[in-house]
């Protein structure tokens, strides 16, 4: 179990050198729980089903999570009624119930609240900068109103959207981290990781790195490539991941997002509990101590990241009383084959079968090279129309 204690703030709990455990990934898995529409994914769950958001926050507290990440992604005004998705809740309403959650639960454990914002349809559709940072400020008032402990600017393409939401943030004068949902070839715009990391720092971010879009390995590759575009610059921050569940050894600049399983049937990438401490030895290797994860990530995946760094961290978290170390619950089983497999060696020399013997190991992502400006990518209130949508039809079949 965590040691109790005064609580301290992110900064000094990495300053100290700690690991600091992220929780998963909450549009995906409330999804797949019925309480999220994939599309527009955005998370009026936070109002309309409380309940389901506070179950999921307790099950990461429970799995090791020293993060409470509001449930506010996509939770700007100009996504959330984005091509005809309306509202019961206003966003202010919306943000507001997720930071309410977000800190019943932190406060039944030792966690920190962390309010977050994303990128934006009126970045996509070339709106001023004057007017996506208002909408950043709008969900900032917010987070400073419910006293979060921090704040992370996550899921930006552009590096120029995260900067401005970085300039806003900081304005609060609490803790920023900042997360691009990039690789090692760079934003959507091909400005280097190692650039997009030092022009974050110098926004004012102290902690920076990746989420989404790319495997753990990945992920740790991009971040060792702004760790060392940060320290060229002259600059020092902390470093952070949260990745997905999904292996993407097929992808492109632009991540999952254009890959042909994207969204739903993206289960035969799913990282195993093994794959997850591979991932999170190599992250701590790399010098990375925010390790977290975003879209597949469930609770049992957190779990396995708090319990390959539990000799760094000095405890074990609760979920692990219902989880032997390295299949070491096995020993229970009636079978003694599966007994047999109550061991390190075995979990981690397998080779998992996928079941699927027609199916390739690896797909063709799609490759349209939209950007913004581009036509398509202006963002509109209004549902997309019949027409426009036998436009993406045809350029979908042009492009096969």
């Amino acid at each position: 179990m965590a040691p109790v204690g005064a609580k301290r703030n992110i900064l000094e709990r990495l300053d100290a050198g700690e690991v600091v455990i992220g929780d998963g990934g909450f549009v995906f898995a409330l999804e797949k729980r019925g309480y999220v529409k994939a599309g527009p994914w955005t998370p009026e769950a936070a109002a309309e089903y409380p309940e389901a958001v506070r179950q999921l926050h307790r099950e990461y507290l429970r799995a090791g999570s020293d993060v409470m990440q509001t449930f506010t992604f996509y939770g700007s005004d100009d996504k959330l009624e984005n091509r005809g998705n309306n509202q019961r809740f206003s966003g202010r309403q919306i943000n507001e119930a997720a930071c309410d959650l977000a800190r019943e639960v932190a406060n039944e454990g030792n966690a920190m609240v962390a309010g977050g914002v994303s990128q934006t349809p009126s970045y996509l559709s070339c709106k001023s900068e004057n007017e996506v940072k208002a909408i950043f400020k709008k969900q900032l008032d917010v987070f400073v109103q419910k006293n979060v402990d921090f704040l992370i600017a996550e899921y930006f393409e552009y590096v120029e959207e995260a900067e401005w939401a970085v300039q806003v943030l900081r304005t609060a004068k609490k803790p920023v981290a900042a997360t691009l949902c990039i690789g090692p070839e760079g934003d959507l715009n091909g400005v280097s990781p190692g650039e997009c990391a030092a022009r974050l720092v110098r926004a004012g971010a102290q902690i920076v790195g990746v989420n989404s879009h790319f495997d753990p390995m990945t992920c740790v590759k991009t971040v060792k490539m702004m760790k060392e575009g940060v320290q060229k610059a002259g600059l020092k921050a902390h470093y952070m991941t949260q990745p997905l569940a999904y292996h993407t050894p097929d992808c492109n600049r632009q991540g999952f997002i254009d890959l042909p399983e994207f969204p739903f049937s993206l289960e035969p990438r799913i990282l195993t509990r093994w794959d997850m401490q591979k991932y999170a030895r190599e992250a701590y290797n790399a010098g990375i101590r925010y390790i977290g994860g975003c879209c597949g990530f469930e609770p049992y995946h957190i779990r396995a990241l708090a319990e390959e760094l539990a000799p760094e961290r000095g405890f074990l978290p609760p979920a692990s009383e219902k989880h032997g170390n390295w299949g070491s619950s096995l020993e229970m089983h009636t079978k003694p084959w599966v007994r047999a497999r109550a061991r390190r060696d075995y979990w981690e020399k397998l080779m998992p079968a996928s079941g699927r013997p027609y199916c390739p190991s690896m797909s063709n992502p799609d490759g349209w090279g939209v950007t913004k400006g581009h036509a398509d990518l202006m963002q509109q209130k209004e549902p997309t129309s019949q027409e426009q949508l036998r436009a993406l039809f045809a350029k979908a079949k042009a492009n096969q």
